[in-house]
């Protein structure tokens, strides 16, 4: 009985690394969080193989899998990395698959659609590679208090404004909303700069925990917890939606806990699961409002 469920706990985690580790699971988050903004300004569940779906899918495994093969760490510390040492066949497989989905569904896109998801490629592939031509810096992602904002900001674009343009709403008519989907997303993009202080120092990355610490940086979390909070009970008087607004406290608390988890069981597997899985908790309850 013991070696069979051995068998099943490693089969588990075998198929859990292949999912986290192709960015399978990064898209999926993000497909989640775009339905969620669509049936916000619809009122209803869209149609789930949208264009609109398919492009967003193929660009996040066309740039999270362009990052993994890309990106310079040890084995010793990152067991993401060692898996894509190991696996590198299925991340060109996956970068493969997303390049297909982006070339065919760019082109049913409306064009405010298509002209902002070239912006956003460019900016997304100038965090990990250098396209762009600064003097010091060849990557958005060493310049360290400009990633995350970047890295923020695309999030939002992808989830939000992109799928807002895309049914022809504006996406000034819904400033909560928006505000709300960023705070979250950098919240999670402080985590990960935690996680990765080591690695951005060795590389003269002085991101905002390198430069302000591990306490204040938490301090930093805490604080943009409760502007989250604000916001979610301004967008409550704005639209008297009570619902939404327990969502979100729900969200925030599911945040901070995942957060506090991580740093006690710190490993890239944990952080997908555990900080990146709070898009995925966000948007799936938003769909079931």
């Amino acid at each position: 009985m013991s070696a069979l469920l051995d068998k099943f706990v490693f089969r588990l985690n075998t198929l859990l690394h292949f999912v986290l580790f192709t960015s399978v699971f990064s898209s999926l988050c993000t497909l989640v969080l775009c339905i969620a903004t669509e049936k916000l300004i619809l009122g209803h569940l869209p149609p789930l193989f949208s264009s609109l779906h398919l492009f967003i899918i193929g660009s996040t495994l066309v740039v999270y899998n362009v990052h993994y093969l890309i990106k310079k760490s040890s084995i010793a510390i990152s067991d993401q990395y060692a898996w894509v040492q190991q696996h590198r066949l299925w991340n060109y497989f996956f970068l493969g698959l997303g390049f297909v989905l982006c070339g065919i569904f760019a082109f049913a896109m409306p064009k405010a659609v298509w002209q902002a998801g070239i912006v956003l490629s460019v900016f997304s592939f100038a965090y990990s590679v250098p396209i762009l031509p600064f003097k010091n810096k060849y990557r958005l992602k060493d310049i360290g208090w400009l990633k995350i904002i970047i890295l923020a900001c695309v999030w939002v674009a992808v989830t939000a404004v992109l799928p807002m343009l895309f049914w022809s709403v504006n996406p000034l008519a819904y400033p909560y909303e928006i505000g709300l989907r960023f705070l979250l997303l950098f919240i999670l993009c402080l985590a990960f700069d935690i996680r990765d202080m080591q690695v951005d120092f060795e590389a003269g990355i002085y991101t905002l925990p390198n430069k302000f610490g591990v306490v204040n940086t938490y301090r930093l979390i805490n604080m943009l917890a409760f502007v989250f909070f604000a916001f979610a009970l301004a967008q409550l008087l704005h639209r008297s939606l009570w619902d939404r607004f327990l969502l979100n406290i729900v969200t925030i608390i599911a945040t901070l806990w995942g957060i506090h988890y991580v740093r006690k069981h710190p490993s890239d597997k944990n952080y997908q699961l555990f900080v990146d899985g709070q898009m995925l908790l966000n948007g799936f309850l938003l769909c079931l409002l």
